[in-house]
């Protein structure tokens, strides 16, 4: 995959539990956790963007582009 989702780093960097960051964005757990572990097929703006203001953070800070080794 491309894109690296970074979250959890993010999480332990800013001291925040998946937990307080889910009651926040107003998600479950289960889904953050899927989220956490790159195994969504997208994310909405809105919910981007809440992740983005509870831990005060750019969309850039959560995503990262790995480009596929060519074999």
């Amino acid at each position: 995959m491309a894109i690296v989702v970074r979250l959890d780093v993010m999480l332990a960097t800013r001291k925040v539990r998946s937990r307080e960051l889910a009651e926040f964005v107003g998600i479950t757990e289960s889904n953050l956790s899927l989220l956490k572990s790159g195994h969504v097929r997208g994310v909405r703006f809105e919910t981007l963007s809440k992740i983005c203001e509870f831990l005060a953070c750019q969309p850039g800070d959560l995503l990262a582009y790995v480009p596929d080794e060519e074999e």
